[in-house]
């Protein structure tokens, strides 16, 4: 029986194309399902959510809350969830998701958000890496919310992006 994965994609750098017209990096078009085509997933069956294509810069609180209400519901139905998600604002969604699943008495799940801080389209992209290893984290976690991200897995709450080094630590640590 194959391990399922509802993959929430909300936009963010992670996903975000080329505007030849306008010469700037945009939240087109998902670029999820080429990254997906290229890995090896076997044993492994997702459930695209495409649920928004925004730079998180721009999310709302309503936002956040649609984004928390779905990876719950998405939890009830499948093994584990993934949430593609801009950086500058994924901290925000992961206290978000963490706090309606434990006020629920519903971490029963692993929640793994994830992103890039250079986009797929680029030579030197950390998207395809980064959604590799949440993809693996979700199947082998401890229920829970969590990022994954540069060979690492942070487990909120207590997880903030730290700018100078640009990836995600612990509360404190600079």
């Amino acid at each position: 029986m194959a391990f399922s994965v509802a993959l929430i994609s909300t936009g963010g750098t992670i996903e975000k194309t080329y505007d030849e017209l306008h010469g700037v990096l945009q939240n087109n078009v998902s670029v999820l399902d080429a990254i997906l085509a290229s890995l090896t997933l076997e044993g492994v069956a997702i459930t695209r959510v495409p649920l928004m294509n925004k730079d998180s810069l721009e999310m709302t609180e309503a936002d956040h809350d649609l984004i928390a209400r779905t990876a719950d519901i998405m939890a009830e139905g499948h093994d584990g969830v993934v949430v593609c998600h801009g950086t500058d604002r994924l901290a925000v969604t992961g206290h978000r998701i963490h706090e309606r699943l434990a006020a629920k008495g519903r971490l029963r799940k692993a929640v793994v958000l994830t992103g890039a801080m250079r986009p797929y389209e680029l030579r030197r992209t950390d998207s395809v890496q980064n959604l590799t290893e949440a993809l693996c984290a979700v199947q082998v976690l401890a229920p829970g919310v969590y990022v994954a991200m540069h060979n690492r897995v942070l487990a909120f709450p207590g997880v903030r992006k730290d700018y100078d080094r640009m990836t995600f630590v612990r509360d404190g640590a600079g």
